[in-house]
């Protein structure tokens, strides 16, 4: 089976991905540059970076590989990505996988959530954010931020290093952040999640602090064929955090959805 893996502003290489890498024993996998990453092709207008356009373009290339359908799987934007392409291609996703994601603005409105000021990390979060502009940064300052960012949405922060212990490395395009943190500030599909007809599982883990739980039940609620998955000892990354549970929830979804 083919699974189609790609994140609305993350930038892939050859050292790979830890979300894509959570498929291959189960599915072949494309990890996807969308334009302006990587050697993709470019955006010749403003519009070709909207998460519409972007679904579009994943279709043109599942079309270019003469596949009747595939498989998608995508984590935070990537699993908004995904909400949007099943609601306007379900007939080409054989299964969607969305984790840790939701189908509206989930900052505004969710104090759960680490980008809302109410938030008790909002302060430290932003911190680190503006830290991280600085051009002024050496190698080793810019990944020790990095890595304080991320144990932010870590349940158990000082397994860091268990969890991220591949030489996998990544950029973030910021043309296509710029534009997605302004599509962002509109970005509600809720109503149109009734229109998803493909088998969907949807993963969160309890503590998230960037998706809230609140938002993978809410797209649970409204999408008949979603299985919810709640993993209680994770946050941002399950597929990290739980890995084997992680797995197994995967697999047990395929098997049952493809009888």
């Amino acid at each position: 089976m083919l699974n189609c893996v790609t994140h609305n502003y993350s930038e892939f290489n050859d050292t790979g991905d830890y979300f894509a890498n959570s498929f291959t024993k189960l599915f072949k996998v494309f990890l996807i540059n969308l334009r302006e990453t990587g050697n993709s092709e470019k955006a010749h207008f403003p519009y070709e970076l909207s998460m519409l356009e972007t679904i579009f373009d994943l279709e043109e290339i599942r079309k270019s590989l003469v596949y009747s359908s595939w498989n998608f799987a995508g984590h935070s934007t990537g699993g908004m990505l995904g909400i949007i392409y099943a609601i306007y291609f379900s007939n080409s996703l054989n299964h969607n996988i969305i984790v840790g994601a939701a189908a509206r603005d989930y900052a505004t409105f969710s104090k759960n959530c680490i980008y809302n000021r109410a938030h008790p990390q909002f302060n430290n979060m932003q911190e680190l954010i503006e830290r991280l502009k600085s051009n002024e940064l050496s190698n080793e300052e810019r990944k020790a931020l990095l890595i304080e960012r991320t144990k932010l949405s870590l349940h158990k922060p000082e397994r860091y290093y268990d969890y991220f212990n591949l030489p996998i490395s990544k950029k973030m395009s910021e043309i296509r952040l710029n534009y997605f943190n302004r599509e962002y500030q509109i970005y509600d599909v809720t109503k149109k999640l009734a229109l998803i007809s493909c088998p969907t599982l949807i993963i969160c883990g309890k503590h998230d602090v960037q998706c809230p739980i609140e938002y993978s039940e809410e797209m649970a609620e409204g999408i008949e064929k979603s299985k919810l998955v709640i993993l209680n000892e994770s946050n941002h990354y399950p597929f990290l955090e739980e890995k084997e549970l992680f797995f197994k929830e995967v697999n047990q979804f395929i098997k049952k959805t493809l009888v």
